[in-house]
């Protein structure tokens, strides 16, 4: 008779034989699946894994086992076709959702679904900040019955996403690869998205687009990257491959404070390094005289640290400068005015100074995006005000300036405000005016302060002084009337000079004013802080 401890195998073995399967299902769908995805020029989910979790972090992978034995008709579903792993990035734990391509091209299965939703709800109860590397063909169609329509299928994941986004709990999205149908509304759901050449973001890929509509229209038309970022404006930054996508990703990361960090030190602070131009370039790169054009961007290099910016956005709503930066080690937001004309992938030129419907709606969505972060944000303002006219009445101007203000009217981060030349009626308030309570507003001395500019202000004030007169019976002829619009302006050019609102007490939360030149710099402390 056999001895039945002969025969079974020890703990040991079994041990070795369970990592062995690990082994084999961390493979995805396997070798030849893993060289079409480098075919492709692109890295595998656990190898962009490796890359954007912290070499020496510890990492907790969940779900490894899912899907195991299951869906054999269909070639089966290793690890459900979706990697879910706690780890570090930047020193910071998180949550990260990567679609394994090499599974049936990142389908989701019913199994898939209730991955991904397990690992949401893991980073929900422990406030794990998420990070989605998307890379599906979207739902497993001959499965689409168990795994579309439930409560707890595909589509709880985009409700988990707004709740979660709502709970202050920060998500990423980093599309690399496909991204069709009802998945594509997770990335969007999320506070940032990003994007690499030759990815897919749409509802429908050409053929079907063909089918429904008639409509022949090519991958890069419906959903390429440079079309979202151009056009569409829906990513916040295009990238030429993984691995560059990857590397941003954790630059953003960086600026939130690191798990350890006190709640009495609630921003994220590392060493200062000098800005890539020298603060004197200021002097060269900006006029005192409105009409002349310069470039942010360069303003911006004499003021932030080296090589710190990650511009958002930056091929979209072009009029309005916005990305993270550190000034004096500090992370930080930053919304500028550009002050040159601007051309779009598909519209006429925009002037510089004003606000236009795309630049409102992308400023709005940064300053939500850094009140997500507890970034603070730096406004410098150089505006003219918004767009007015048939073509930008009927874009919807109001409404999107409205959520801009919106989003600044609630906004909990400090705010700090620049003036750095015009700053004219509600371009003034879109760009965080005394209103809406910076905590320091720093003027410099070429700064304008007003409801409108000088022209536009002395011809409306000089049409409503002249049919005062006549209407008292009083003619003006052209002499009088030039000395009118002499004065008028005068006067008018006078109130908007900054060294005006710096003598003038406004705000009663406000106990003093002070006026103050240093550097050739009039400084208006008079917020709160």
């Amino acid at each position: 008779m056999t001895n039945p401890a002969e025969t079974t195998p020890c703990l040991a073995e079994v041990a070795d034989r369970l990592r062995a399967d690990e082994e084999v299902l961390r493979l995805g769908g396997g070798r030849s699946a893993i060289d079409r995805q480098h075919e492709k020029g692109r890295l595998t989910a656990r190898e962009r894994l490796a890359r954007l979790i912290d070499a020496e972090s510890p990492q907790l992978e969940i779900g490894l086992w899912s899907a195991w034995g299951m869906y054999d008709e269909w070639g089966s579903a290793p690890a459900a076709g979706v990697v879910c792993v706690i780890g570090s990035i930047a020193g910071r734990r998180h949550m990260v959702i990567a679609n394994d391509a090499t599974v049936k091209a990142g389908a989701f299965f019913p199994a898939t679904a209730k991955k991904v939703l397990r690992a949401q709800r893991i980073a929900f109860a422990n406030r794990l900040p998420l990070v989605y590397l998307v890379d599906s063909a979207g739902v497993f169609l001959p499965l689409q019955e168990d795994v579309f329509p439930d409560e707890d299928d595909f589509g709880r994941i985009f409700r988990n996403n707004a709740v979660l986004s709502a709970a202050g709990i920060p998500q990423i999205a980093a599309i690399m690869g496909n991204c069709v149908a009802g998945g594509g509304y997770l990335p969007v759901l999320c506070d940032k998205m990003l994007m690499t050449e030759g990815s897919g973001l749409y509802l429908a890929g050409p053929a079907l687009v063909r089918s429904a509509i008639g409509q022949r229209a090519t991958h890069e038309e419906l959903g390429g990257a440079q079309m979202h970022a151009q056009i569409s404006g829906t990513i916040d930054y295009r990238e030429p491959n993984d691995e560059a996508c990857l590397d941003r990703l954790r630059r953003l990361v960086e600026l939130a404070p690191p798990d350890d960090e006190t709640p009495s030190k609630p921003f994220s602070r590392v060493a200062a390094t000098e800005p890539s131009r020298p603060a004197t370039d200021i002097y060269d790169l900006v006029h005192p005289d409105p009409r002349r054009e310069y470039e942010v961007r360069d303003v911006l290099a004499t003021i932030v640290d080296g090589d710190s910016f990650d511009e958002y956005k930056a091929e979209y709503g072009g009029t309005l400068v916005c990305g993270t930066a550190r000034i004096g080690g500090f992370a930080v937001g930053i919304v500028a005015s550009q002050h040159h004309q601007v051309r779009p992938a598909n519209g006429p030129i925009q002037f510089g100074g004003v606000i236009y419907v795309d630049s409102a709606e992308k400023a709005a969505r940064f300053v939500m995006n850094c009140n997500q972060d507890g970034l603070p944000i730096v406004f410098f303002q150089d505006v003219n005000g918004f767009m007015v006219g048939r073509d930008s009445e009927q874009a919807g101007i109001i409404k999107a300036g409205a959520k801009l203000v919106n989003a600044i009217s609630n906004s909990r981060v400090p705010k700090l405000t620049v003036i750095t030349g015009g700053s004219f009626g509600a371009g003034n308030y879109a760009l965080c005016g005394k209103a809406f309570d910076p905590r320091f507003i720093f003027a410099w001395p070429n700064a304008r302060y007003a409801v409108m500019g000088a022209e536009q202000a002395t011809s409306t004030l000089l049409d409503v002084t002249v049919k005062s007169l006549e209407r008292q019976g009083h003619a003006v002829d052209a002499e009088e009337l030039a000395t009118l619009r002499d004065r008028v302006r005068s006067d008018y050019e006078r109130q908007m000079d900054i060294r005006y609102a710096a003598a003038r007490e406004k705000s009663p939360r406000a106990t003093r004013m002070k006026s103050r030149f240093a550097s050739g710099c009039t400084r208006c402390d008079v917020g709160r802080g």
